[in-house]
């Protein structure tokens, strides 16, 4: 069966609010708020279809709009596949030009609206920025100067990938990092190979910690563990990423994309396999390995979120 192939725009005002719309009642998922687009025509691209939706539905043109995630769903009725953009930059005022009504809401209040299921790593796709700094802690005198250069770059997402360091200094650490990143807004998740127990927003699982998530037949997780705000994974292959969509992970890294300088000659998946493998999952992903400030473009185009990395977010 083809899927039907629909557009679907994440529009953005200046304000950094999102535009959502009440679907008509007696369509498919009616009742439901939805992101505006609609059916793409045999002749068109999904960005064609997309300026075009907004303007016969909404009044308004976008002038740009960048790849932000692709949603493949089997509803018990219809297979359906979601390109969505994000639609930063448009000209006109919104109007309802065909009945549904609509609102600009703010990224925290997207969660309280019912929204159709393919609808969900939408919501957490918008939510999400485009990098993803991961702090090492190689050299510990440096790890609190590396987070405030983290975030004087107006880095969001941020991982304490604290692996060797003992407890006690993970605890003292966390201490005075975690109020930096509260204060900066930004997102701080903890590695799940460190063996302490702090308050931060999340947890990021080790490739090895996703795959051991089984229930005790050996049957791999069908609900994510915990109450974790955020929940994130490594992944290298296509089995980590299904496991990762199976227990409801928010978001992935898929790694290495590109040659390290740690790893030069350890094999690489290269931007045609990321690409490929992100086509097979429902996910955010970001590119993680040899990533610079400027792969960011390249990796949107490959259907990724954004790009994650230890290095290139600290150079100022």
């Amino acid at each position: 069966m083809n899927p039907l192939q629909v557009a679907v725009g994440v529009v953005k005002n200046p304000e950094g609010k999102i535009l959502i719309s009440l679907r008509h009642a007696d369509l498919h998922q009616g009742g439901l708020w939805e992101f505006p687009g609609g059916k793409i025509e045999a002749s068109e691209t999904a960005k064609f279809a997309l300026v075009r939706e907004l303007k016969e539905e909404l009044n308004i043109t976008a002038t740009a709009a960048t790849p932000l995630i692709t949603i493949n769903h089997q509803y018990p009725d219809r297979l359906v596949q979601l390109n969505v953009f994000l639609v930063k930059q448009f000209s006109g005022e919104v109007k309802s030009l065909e009945g549904q009504p609509f609102k600009w809401v703010s990224l925290a209040e997207l969660e309280h609206y019912a929204f159709p299921a393919a609808n969900q790593p939408i919501i957490t796709a918008a939510r999400l920025p485009h990098h993803y700094a991961i702090l090492d802690d190689a050299d510990e005198a440096m790890l609190l100067p590396n987070l405030q250069k983290i975030l004087n770059r107006g880095v969001k997402l941020i991982q304490a990938r604290l692996k060797t360091l003992p407890p006690a200094a993970v605890a003292k650490f966390i201490e005075q990092a975690y109020p930096l990143c509260k204060r900066q807004q930004a997102v701080l998740l903890m590695n799940s190979a460190v063996e302490c127990s702090v308050e931060v927003d999340g947890i990021h699982l080790t490739s090895r910690d996703l795959m051991a998530l089984r229930l005790g037949s050996g049957q791999a997780l069908t609900t994510r563990p915990g109450n974790s705000k955020w929940l994130a994974a490594s992944c290298h292959n296509l089995e980590q990423l299904q496991q990762a969509q199976k227990i409801g992970v928010d978001f992935v890294v898929l790694a290495p994309v590109l040659a390290t300088q740690t790893h030069p000659s350890a094999p690489s998946l290269g931007w045609e396999q990321f690409a490929d493998l992100v086509a097979k999952v429902n996910l955010p992903v970001y590119a993680l390995g040899g990533m610079t400030e400027s792969s960011l473009s390249t990796a949107r185009q490959s259907g990724g979120q954004g790009i994650a990395a230890i290095r290139a977010f600290l150079v100022l």
